[in-house]
């Protein structure tokens, strides 16, 4: 019988004691029982609740100046890096820090793919809050892309996200 993972809802065969999909242990033991609302929240909401926003879309080719104008103009703190609708990457202010740093003003006319990052953790809509913030601790991520059945990205799940959500909850939201 196949049972959801209590983290990912990755369809897993019951009295497995590890999820196929996340990778997060199993056993009952592991997830505390939930003492709070704010817990409870955590435990039960969605990472859908953040697909609002629609996440700035880059090609590998576009020059990283340009790039980095749209973080700007746009007040986010990534772009993801698509070819033909599909991610290949990911850029983002920590990139721009320790990728280019001072030399951002002379690498300007470069193409993004050679600074962003390529190996990209993502999210499905599905997912339950607790498990994207444990995903993004232990990756140590400030965004994660969420994407959909399909691949296509339909959001940005950030750590300002992540605060801004238990802001509201923790006021009774």
């Amino acid at each position: 019988m196949l049972i959801p993972c209590p983290y990912c809802d990755h369809e897993v065969i019951e009295g497995a004691d590890v999820c196929e999909g996340c990778g997060q242990p199993l056993t009952e033991f592991h997830l505390p029982v939930p003492a709070t609302p704010v817990e409870r929240a955590l435990l039960t909401d969605r990472v859908r609740l953040f697909q609002g926003r629609r996440p700035l879309l880059v090609s590998p080719t576009m020059p990283v100046r340009e790039v980095l104008r749209l973080l700007v103009d746009n007040r986010v703190g990534c772009v993801l890096v698509a070819e033909q609708g599909r991610v290949v990457g990911i850029f983002t202010e920590r990139d721009v820090l320790l990728k280019l740093g001072e030399h951002a003003a002379e690498w300007g006319d470069r193409p993004v793919a050679e600074f962003m990052t390529t190996k990209v953790e993502s999210l499905p809509p599905s997912a339950k809050i607790a498990f994207a913030v444990h995903r993004m601790d232990q990756g140590g991520y400030r965004h994660v892309p969420v994407l959909d059945e399909r691949g296509q990205a339909v959001g940005i799940f950030s750590v300002r996200d992540i605060l801004s959500y238990l802001t509201r909850k923790l006021s009774g939201g």
